[in-house]
C-alpha cells in the first residue's frame, strides 16, 4: 500500500513540473555532431523525463535477467527441500508403524534430496535400530555427535544401544557426556542411576540422586530413599572389606536419610557392636523397634546384647519388646527366646499371642516354630506333626520381596537377584514362594 502511494506521489508531482514548465516562457537549443535542435525548455524537461524512465526500465529488465539463473537454481532447490520433508514425514510414519523396509527407503530419498542434515541422521538411525541393524544405526548416531544441535539426541540412543550390548562401561562414559550437556534431563539421571548401581558404584549413585534431587528431577523423598539404599549397600562393602570405620560413617549417612529404615538401622547396629560401642547399638535397635519391629533388628540386638545366658537372655528379649509390646515380632521374639531357654509355656504364649497378633492367621513361620516347641516340650508327635502340615498350607512369611517382579530374597539386597531392579525390596509375604526361603536367625516375619 505504501509503495502504491508513493508512486501516485511521485506520478503527481511529474506531472505537475511538467505542466509547470509548459506554461513557463523560454528556449533551448541543442547542437550536436552538426545537429540543431531549438526547443522549449518544457520539451528538454521532458525528454530528460523519459531517458530517465527508459534507463530505469532497462536496469530492471537486466538485473531480472541476470537473476534468472540464481531464481531458478532457488527454485530446485524449494522443490528439493519439499521433496525432502515428504520423505522424512513419510519415514517417520513408517517407523512409528513399525515398517522397516518403508522406513529405510525413505530415509535414502530424504537424505538423497536433503544432504544429510541431522533429522535425516536421526531417520536413518531409527529405520536401522528397526531393522535390527545396530552396527548401522552406531554409525548413524555417531555421526549427529558432530553436530551440537543433534549430539544429545544421539547420546540417548547410544547409551540405550550400549546397555543393550551390554556394554555398562562406554554406556556410563556416554551418559555421563550428556549429563555435562543437560544435566537436568531426567532419563539421564534414570540411566546413570541404572548403570552406577549395576555396577556396584554405590557412592556415585548416591551423588547423581543428590544431584537429582536438587534439581527436583526426583522426588525428594524417594531420592533420599534411593540414596539410602545406595549408601547402605556400599557400608556393607566397606565392612566386608575390613574397613569398619568408614563403613560406620557411610551407615550413618544412609540412616540419617531414611531413619524408618529398619535394616539400615540393624546394619548400623551391628557395625557399632562390632566396633565395641555395644551400648550405642542397643539402644539404637531398642529405638528403632519401637518405631517398626523386625527381624533383623531382632538379630542385630544378639550381637548388641550378648546374652550370658538363656535365661538372661529372656530377660534382654523383654526389654526389648517393651518398645512395641503388641506388635507381632515382640511376641515372636519372646517366644525364640523362651524356647531356647526351656520356658516351653512361655514360648507357647507368646507363640500364641503373636498368631492373634497377626489377625489369628498362623504364618507358615509361626505353625513352624509351633511345631518346634511341641517337640522340645516333648508333645505328642501327632502335635507337631499336625503344626507342619498347618506350615505346608499357611500364608508365607514376610520376606524381602521385590516390588517389580515379586520375587522374594532371605535377606535384603540393593538389587533384586531376578529382574536387576535397584531398592525396590520390601518386606511384606510375597504372593508365591517358588522355593523354600532360609529363615533369617531368630523369629520369623
Amino acid at each position: 500500500m505504501r509503495r502504491i502511494l508513493g508512486i501516485l506521489v511521485f506520478a503527481a508531482l511529474a506531472m505537475t513540473l511538467v505542466a509547470w514548465l509548459a506554461d513557463t516562457p523560454g528556449t533551448a537549443t541543442i547542437e550536436f555532431a552538426g545537429w540543431r535542435v531549438d526547443t522549449s525548455a518544457g520539451g528538454v524537461a521532458i525528454a530528460a523525463l523519459a531517458l530517465a524512465l527508459v534507463l530505469v526500465l532497462a536496469d530492471r529488465t537486466w538485473r531480472y535477467v541476470a537473476s534468472t539463473p540464481r531464481r531458478f537454481a532457488d527454485w530446485r532447490r524449494a522443490r528439493r527441500d519439499r521433496r525432502g520433508m515428504a520423505a522424512l514425514t513419510r519415514g517417520l510414519v513408517a517407523v512409528a508403524a513399525g515398517d522397516a523396509a518403508e522406513a529405510r527407503r525413505q530415509a535414502r530419498l530424504a537424505d538423497k534430496a536433503l544432504g544429510a542434515p541431522p533429522l535425516t541422521l536421526l531417520l536413518s538411525a531409527q529405520a536401522a535400530q528397526l531393522a535390527g541393524d545396530d552396527a548401522a544405526a552406531r554409525g548413524y548416531l555417531e555421526a549427529m555427535r558432530a553436530s551440537p544441535e543433534t549430539e544429545f539426541v544421539a547420546l540417548r540412543g547410544l547409551v540405550a544401544g550400549a546397555m543393550r550390548e551390554g556394554d555398562t562401561t562406554r554406556a556410563l562414559q556416554l551418559a555421563r557426556r550428556a549429563r555435562e550437556i543437560k544435566p537436568a534431563a531426567p532419563w539421564v539421571t534414570a540411566a546413570l542411576v541404572d548403570l552406577e548401581t549395576k555396577g556396584g558404584d554405590w557412592v556415585a549413585a548416591a551423588e547423581t540422586l543428590a544431584l537429582a534431587r536438587r534439581a527436583r528431577l526426583v522426588p525428594a523423598e524417594q531420592a533420599d530413599a534411593n540414596a539410602a539404599a545406595a549408601l547402605h549397600a556400599r557400608a556393607r562393602t566397606l565392612e566386608a572389606e575390613g574397613e569398619r570405620k568408614a563403613a560406620i560413617a557411610v551407615a550413618e549417612r544412609a540412616f540419617r536419610l531414611a531413619p524408618g529404615r529398619p535394616e539400615i538401622a540393624a546394619t548400623l547396629a551391628m557395625l557399632y557392636a562390632r566396633d565395641g560401642r555395644a551400648r550405642a547399638a542397643g539402644s539404637l535397635v531398642e529405638k528403632e523397634w519401637a518405631r517398626h519391629p523386625h527381624p533383623e533388628l531382632y538379630a542385630a540386638y544378639r550381637v548388641a546384647r550378648p546374652p550370658a545366658g538363656a535365661l538372661a537372655w529372656v530377660k534382654q528379649v523383654e526389654r526389648l519388646a517393651k518398645q512395641a509390646p503388641a506388635h507381632r515380632e515382640s511376641h515372636a521374639a519372646l517366644a525364640d527366646a523362651a524356647l531356647a531357654a526351656e520356658l516351653w509355656g512361655e514360648a507357647r504364649r507368646h507363640a500364641e499371642a503373636a498368631i492373634a497378633a497377626s489377625g489369628g492367621e498362623a504364618s507358615a513361620g509361626l505353625c513352624r516354630l509351633l511345631a518346634r516347641i511341641a517337640q522340645s516340650q516333648g508333645d505328642a508327635d501327632e502335635t507337631a506333626r499336625s503344626w507342619l502340615a498347618r506350615a505346608a498350607e499357611a500364608p508365607p512369611d514376610h520376606a524381602w520381596t521385590c516390588r517389580t517382579c515379586g520375587q522374594p530374597h532371605a535377606e535384603w539386597q540393593p538389587l533384586c537377584r531376578s529382574c536387576g531392579a535397584f531398592d525396590r525390596l520390601e518386606w511384606r509375604p510375597p504372593a508365591r514362594v517358588a522355593a523354600p526361603i532360609a529363615e533369617i536367625e531368630g523369629p520369623s516375619g
